[in-house]
C-alpha cells in the first residue's frame, strides 16, 4: 500500500501499533486517538481492514468466541509497522515545514488572518 494513507487507515494501524485488538476495540481506538474526529462504522471498518489484511499491512492473530460469537483479532505486521513508520515519518517532515513557515511568518509579522485560516485546497 502506498503512503500517503487516508487518515482512517493511518489511524486503524496506529491503534494495532500498541496491541493486537478487534474491530470494536479498534473502533473505539481510531475514535481517542483522532479526537472524536474519525468514528468508523463496523462496514467501514472491516472492509478497510480485509483491504489491509490483502495488501499485508495487517494479520489475523487470533478469535475467540465471546458469548457465542466469534471475536477476531488484528495485529500490524511488519511490512504494516514499516508503512506506518515510514508515513509517521512523512507527515512530520511536513509539520516541520509547514511549522518552520509559520513561524517565519509570525516573525515578520504576516500572520493568517481569519479570513483566510482553514480555507480549502
Amino acid at each position: 500500500m502506498d503512503t500517503p494513507l487516508r487518515e482512517p487507515t493511518f489511524l486503524i494501524l496506529t491503534a494495532l501499533a500498541k496491541e493486537p485488538m478487534h474491530g470494536y476495540g479498534l473502533i473505539g481506538e481510531v475514535a481517542v486517538l483522532s479526537d472524536g474526529r474519525v468514528s468508523l462504522r463496523p462496514g467501514t471498518l472491516y472492509g478497510a481492514l480485509d483491504r489491509l489484511v490483502d495488501a499485508g499491512l495487517v494479520e489475523v492473530d487470533r478469535e475467540e468466541v465471546v458469548s457465542g460469537r466469534a471475536r477476531r483479532y488484528y495485529r500490524l505486521s511488519p511490512a504494516g509497522d514499516a508503512t506506518l513508520a515510514e508515513e509517521t515519518d512523512r507527515l512530520r517532515r511536513n509539520v516541520e515545514a509547514a511549522t518552520t513557515r509559520l513561524r517565519a511568518r509570525a516573525r515578520t509579522g504576516r500572520s493568517l488572518t481569519a479570513r483566510t485560516a482553514g480555507g480549502l485546497a
